[in-house]
């Protein structure tokens, strides 16, 4: 907006002076709030923490100091914010259960899994862990540029050295503006090998590398069903989700006394919340199968569930937990962060991987320069001492009478300033110490380790080398240590695993009730009279069918799509039910039209369209327990799936249009797909399909009016192949 003086004015749109200053927010929360720096894998509140740390010399040979020390200095310092903010990103450090190798060691109390707060700064103690020195090692020898602080008064590194893979280790999550990251945590010791074997083979693609990375490492354990298929595409673009359920055990008493107990959570479920879940679904007789639950935790986890009945399987039971309860969670993969702590970018595995490959390599490149300066420094001031000692009493009498010592050094002894500097601020006794044979061994190995030095920078491989062996020092140490073993194991989950023992238990007849409005609710009992029934304003009854608790039903769209559901996940009838839209994904411009339960007595159901296309499928492939259904008829264009009808002893259907011409064909004329647009059933000539009926020829054809049954048998006239156009309709029709 220009560079406004004071008493200055500028006018400006509305919407102008938002945008930009809502950009400058933007991009602020991105760059210095939200988004991790793909090297250090750290947002600015946890690299000023550990850095305000390091400089309290917090290191874990020290001692501990107050939690409310630490964020003192952090936000005085380095973090201009709010210290409740600040003091949280220091106890999630910390914390076992929400960081896979924890970067602060805590004494007090940091929280619990169960969702508890941390106490108070002022109660609690931080120090260093060794994993975080790891993170800081190289920062006193130039491995990373340092900046001034937001006052000027300090300085802080942009980033840290970081020789441990902390972005894909301890994983992170951030909402920023328009953007967010989720990343899991994974096994560092897994890292350190992928990391050696794409220094060896650069060109390995997401499938080699995961030979070595199996997939995410949650701190409290777990077990990941992803498939490898599905890890691998999550990978190659950054974007995925992992599942993870709980890892559980069955103890038996007897053969006919046994219990499941829960051992594992899936990562960040909390405990008490689970718990209070799956008591809700008990209350709410979605799980009748369980008895009991109790929580006998300590500090392990330990969720004890009793069944209703020893015959049941604890298989089913915990298929059953996993789809309805958080004992199955999904972690959102996304690695969204900051290229070079500039720029947002999403990579994929081996990016992430290489990016902090090359951090580790230009921290190489810059320690080993600074050291080289060091020993060139250390070098020249050596030479110095040689040149000076066999002349100690003349240097000596230069520095008590001479008004320039340095100048008439220089001159005399034909040394450098730094030399002559260094001597002249030696103490007189340190002069008369010095022994030629020490200066002489420390000049020899200086000497060689500025030549190792200037090899090692002068070759990329030399240092590529140095770098996969330091890894594979540090990759030896996290196997050895036992808490770093994986935690998470590897396991797809049962396929087809029927469910149906389970609802025998608690099985009532309730009718299902789908209004015009697409409300959704479940009446105890059958035979129920739908007058009573009250709906929303502007809405009214549209479909209902009769079925058990422990039934499933399908519904079908007019876009040729079918959606199964449960019976007992719909709320009762007192009032008016839920939208369809929020348990199954209906496309916007798509209507329910009809309603099916999945029964053995139903075999084969019709499908037809409001332009007489039909085709018959099998009631086995409705079935999808997906969100978004399965599209089993493709109706033609500007046309859409009208009618449904199951099929038990009927052999014969009866079509009737708008124009009035009526059709009887055999069923078996109508072929079975599994999916289509179908075949002709009726000639229309553009008139649409007033009614269908399907009976048995040998009972005839029955219906009511006006309160009576009525049956016809002669049905001669109108009996032909399908796809004709049929006769003109009875006056009974």
């Amino acid at each position: 907006m220009g560079n406004l003086t004071i008493g200055h004015i500028e006018d400006c749109t509305f919407s102008r002076a938002i945008s930009e200053r809502y950009l400058a927010y933007a991009m602020s929360t991105i760059m210095s709030r939200s988004l991790p720096d793909v090297r250090d894998g750290l947002k600015p509140v946890h690299r000023r923490l550990l850095y305000a740390m390091h400089e309290l010399r917090l290191n874990p040979e020290n001692g501990f100091k107050k939690c409310a020390r630490v964020v003192g200095d952090v936000i005085g310092k380095f973090h201009p914010h709010g210290d409740a903010s600040v003091y949280d990103a220091l106890v999630r450090l910390a914390q076992t259960f929400a960081a896979r190798y924890p970067l602060v060691e805590g004494q007090g109390n940091f929280g619990s899994v169960d969702g508890d707060g941390a106490a108070a700064m002022r109660y609690t103690e931080s120090r260093l862990t060794t994993t975080a020195m790891l993170m800081l090692e190289g920062l006193n020898n130039n491995a990373v540029d340092l900046r001034p602080t937001y006052d000027n008064e300090d300085r802080e590194p942009i980033v840290l050295p970081s020789l441990f893979p902390n972005l894909l280790a301890n994983g992170i999550a951030g909402i920023a503006v328009g953007m967010a990251t989720s990343i899991p945590p994974h096994n560092a010791a897994e890292l350190y090998k992928a990391a050696q074997k794409l220094i060896e083979k650069p060109e390995m693609n997401i499938q080699s590398l995961m030979k070595y990375i199996k997939g995410p490492d949650f701190p409290t354990g777990g077990i990941l069903t992803t498939s490898q298929a599905e890890m691998v595409e999550s990978y190659e673009t950054g974007r995925g989700s992992f599942t993870v359920r709980a890892k559980w055990i069955v103890e038996k008493k007897t053969p006919k006394n046994w219990k499941i107990v829960i051992i594992e959570l899936p990562y960040m479920v909390q405990k008490s919340r689970l718990i209070e879940q799956i008591a809700d679904l008990m209350q709410q007789r979605k799980i009748s199968f369980l008895e009991d639950i109790q929580d006998e935790s300590t500090t392990d986890i330990r969720i004890v569930l009793e069944p209703k009945s020893s015959l049941l399987d604890p298989k089913q039971i915990m298929e059953r937990l996993f789809q309805l309860s958080a004992l199955e969670n999904r972690f959102s993969l996304n690695m969204n962060v900051l290229e070079n702590g500039r720029i947002p970018k999403v990579m994929s595995l081996k990016d992430v991987l290489q990016s902090w490959i090359d951090h580790v390599h230009e921290g190489l490149v810059r320690r080993s320069n600074y050291r080289l300066e060091a020993v060139n420094r250390r070098i020249e001031i050596l030479e110095g001492f040689l040149k000076l000692f066999l002349h100690l009493d003349e240097v000596i009498r230069i520095i008590r009478e001479e008004d320039e010592p340095k100048k008439r050094m220089i001159q005399i002894f034909n040394i450098t300033d730094l030399q002559a500097e260094y001597i002249l601020n030696m103490r007189l006794r340190s002069l008369r110490r010095l022994e030629e044979t020490q200066i002489k061994e420390e000049h020899c190995g200086l000497l060689k380790e500025k030549a190792d030095l200037e090899r090692l920078l002068a070759s990329s491989d030399l240092r590529l080398q140095r770098v996969s062996s330091n890894f594979f020092e540090l990759e030896k140490i996290f196997k050895k240590r036992k808490e770093d073993k994986r935690l998470t194991e590897l396991e797809l989950p049962p396929e087809n695993l029927d469910l149906s023992g389970l609802e025998e238990i608690d099985k009532e007849p309730i009718t299902i009730s789908i209004s015009e409005e697409g409300w959704l609710r479940a009446f105890k009992g059958h035979e129920l009279d739908h007058s009573s029934w009250r709906f929303k304003e502007g809405d009214s009854h549209a479909f209902a069918i009769e079925i058990q608790t422990t039934d499933k039903f399908c519904l079908f769209d007019s876009s040729g799509r079918v959606f199964t559901i449960s019976a007992g996940e719909l709320p009762g009838g007192k009032g008016f039910g839920v939208p369809v839209r929020t348990l199954v994904e209906i496309a916007v411009d798509a209507k329910i039209i009809g309603i099916l339960p999945l029964v053995k007595e139903i075999q084969e159901v019709l499908l037809v369209s409001n332009n007489a296309r039909g085709m018959i499928v099998t009631a086995d492939i409705l079935s999808s327990e997906k969100r978004t259904g399965r599209q089993v008829f493709n109706p033609d264009k500007d046309h859409q799936l009208s009618f449904i009808f199951p099929i038990k002893d009927e052999n014969h259907a009866l079509f009737l249009t708008k124009a009035g011409n009526m059709l009887i064909f055999p069923l078996n004329q109508i072929p079975r797909m599994q999916r289509g647009k179908g075949v002709s059933l009726q000639k229309t000539k553009g008139a649409r399909i007033k009614t269908i009926r399907l009976f048995n020829l040998e009972k005839g054809l029955a219906w009511k009016e006006k309160g009576a049954l009525k049956k016809e048998k002669d049905l001669k006239l109108w009996i032909a192949n399908r796809g004709q156009q049929g006769r003109r309709s009875p006056d009974w029709a």
